[in-house]
């Protein structure tokens, strides 16, 4: 078997026409192959943005809503407590009525009526604090709906507090203040971003 014979498989091929397999290079302005002739896809930068990469997302709780939420916190734990002092000393109220041994039949309506209307009042209080709880709560997860019942909550809490101070009431300007403050940093664009952010 000599070097030069056509049929060796071993030997170097004889007269092959340029550009028959695969070539050595690549010409000048053809992209660059990637496996089985398919051109390589082009580097993917990362997307500017928030979590997700979606742009205009915050990426972390504005400062507004973290003040809200510790306000949230606040309110509705004083509440909650009001409520269950205010139900609980209804009993005691009526107690106090009754041991002055001077009712007659009307005085013991009134007593009763005071009993509930207590009650029902410490039943209000409790279940406006769990409201603020609630919400603070979900303030970090939850989506456009606790941002308007947080607001919501805020302006109730603002018009009791109004309702308060005409009362003579001048522990009901916190209250005033933290109501008002709620819905300010709810409703500002910051945090109007945080609740309508995607979640994937």
């Amino acid at each position: 078997m000599s070097f030069g014979e056509p049929n060796n498989p071993y030997g170097q091929p004889q007269g092959q026409q340029p550009g028959y397999g695969y070539p050595q290079q690549t010409p000048q302005g053809v992209p660059p192959q990637q496996g089985y002739g398919y051109p390589a896809a082009p580097p993917v930068a990362p997307y500017p943005g928030g979590p997700g990469g979606y742009p205009g997302v915050p990426a972390d709780m504005p400062g507004g809503v973290k003040a809200a939420r510790v306000m949230l916190w606040i309110l509705g734990v004083l509440q909650a407590l009001m409520g269950i002092v205010m139900a609980a000393a209804s009993g005691w109220v009526a107690d106090q009525i009754e041991g002055t041994g001077e009712l007659d039949t009307q005085g013991q309506d009134v007593s009763t009526v005071l009993t509930g209307t207590m009650v029902v009042f410490g039943i209000i209080g409790v279940a406006f604090g769990v409201w603020a709880i609630m919400t603070a709560v979900k303030v970090r997860t939850g989506g456009n709906g606790v941002r308007v019942g947080g607001i919501v909550y805020g302006s109730l809490v603002t018009l009791g507090s109004l309702v308060n101070l005409l009362g003579a009431n001048v522990f009901a300007l916190i209250s005033l203040v933290m109501g008002i403050l709620i819905i300010v940093f709810f409703a500002k664009a910051d945090g109007a971003a945080w609740f309508k952010r995607p979640r994937y």
